[in-house]
């Protein structure tokens, strides 16, 4: 039962992340379908990001006052929708309605199954960051197939029928939410659905400076994988010099370094400290980080040279990601699903600012992409290290 729990919310995870990277190789055709620029084009990934994090301040809140399934169930119902939408969009404005349609749906799953971890293993928090990594591990696939499965469809078919593909997996995840997913939360332990009692609990995460750190941490170690993936085209194809069917170069080390390094997370959660993860995590990603800047300053950028520090930068991501999540959601168990809708809508928001804002600015240099990861980086350990000086004062005052 618990590995088809873990296979269901990676997979309700998976439907933003194949939202996002699917018809990224499709990006030129559909310029030149609608006679819009690249910038234009980008458009589509950014409204769609900002929908997303948007939507994730609220998706917590309902599941914690009308239970996890109903609302999991009207939101795949609403991304199938749209997704058939976009299939059909006659023009580009009614392709970018319907990309925020899919964002405001696409994030239910993952805001909502991390929720659903901490009702079933609050009293084990080494097995949730376990059922963490094993989540992350399987969302994984995702990103990693998406784009090559994206680009074959558009070769054979067109990029139209990218989202004919998103609409048969937003169908299919309804019928398995429907059979197989259990309602995690009990009605006697939801919350009324008042606006001044939802109010004041976001104000109380809000108020919270170690969960803000924590969660900025979190949005700015993704960054340097939100910086690729909104920079992907222009990597591939201009940068790489290679065709649609391509896209394997940039994602499958990029992914790979994340199921392993969540798949050796999990086996360690138990016999190692979550300070220790998290600081082997962040030596990592420096390392990898500083690796693809001496690269790209050196050299011409080729695979799979350019791409395999990617690899480890999101090995150590999965390292050190897990452990910090857990500690921030720790900080709020009467209200897991609102910390759970914020710590995301932090993560995508800094996703959507990152790929829709930083990354046309550094997409035509290679070394401009890596500095600008290690930039991030630098930036998220700074915040994890501030919320740690905060944890001690206050672990004094309860003692």
């Amino acid at each position: 039962m618990q590995r088809l729990l873990t296979v269901i919310l990676a997979c309700l995870g998976m439907v933003g992340a194949l939202a996002i990277d699917t018809y990224l190789p499709s990006f030129l055709a559909i310029g030149r379908d609608f006679q819009v620029g690249p910038l234009a084009v980008q458009q589509t990934l950014s409204v769609f990001l900002f929908s997303f994090a948007f939507m994730m301040l609220f998706y917590g809140t309902l599941s914690d006052s009308f239970g996890r399934r109903p609302v999991i169930l009207v939101a795949l119902s609403l991304y199938t929708a749209a997704s058939l939408g976009a299939v059909f969009a006659p023009t580009f404005g009614a392709l970018l309605a319907c990309r925020a349609l899919q964002g405001l749906a696409a994030g239910a799953g993952s805001v909502i199954g991390q929720a659903i971890v901490q009702d079933r293993y609050a009293h084990d928090q080494a097995h949730a960051q376990k059922i963490m990594s094993h989540i992350m591990m399987v969302f994984g696939l995702a990103p990693a197939i998406a784009p090559v499965l994206g680009g074959w469809l558009h070769v054979t078919f067109g990029w139209r029928s990218t989202f004919l593909f998103l609409a048969s997996f937003g169908a299919l995840m309804i019928v398995l939410v429907y059979r197989w997913l259990p309602e995690s939360l009990p009605r006697e332990q939801r919350h009324a659905f008042h606006g001044v009692a939802i109010a004041r609990n976001y104000l109380k995460v809000l108020r919270n400076p170690e969960f803000l750190l924590l969660a900025t941490a979190v949005g700015l170690a993704f960054g340097g994988l939100s910086l690729y993936i909104g920079s992907a085209a222009n990597f591939v194809m201009v940068i790489l010099k290679l065709p649609e069917t391509a896209f394997a170069w940039l994602f499958i080390p990029m992914i790979g370094g994340m199921t392993i390094g969540s798949a050796w997370s999990a086996k360690a959660a138990s016999r190692i400290a979550p300070s220790t993860m998290m600081w082997l995590g962040f030596g990592i990603m420096g390392a990898a980080g500083a690796l693809s800047v001496a690269y790209n300053a050196a050299f011409v950028a080729a695979v799979p040279w350019a791409v395999l520090p990617l690899g480890l930068y999101t090995f150590g991501l999965a390292v050190a990601m897990p452990a910090i999540q857990v500690s921030a959601l720790g900080l709020f168990p009467e209200n897991r699903g609102l910390a759970a809708s914020m710590l995301s809508f932090i993560q995508m928001t800094l996703f959507a600012l990152v790929s829709g804002l930083v990354a046309p600015m550094l997409f035509d240099s290679a070394l401009k992409l890596a500095c600008g990861v290690l930039a991030g980086l630098v930036a998220s350990f700074i915040c994890w290290r501030l919320s740690l000086l905060l944890a001690r004062p206050l672990a004094r005052v309860a003692a």
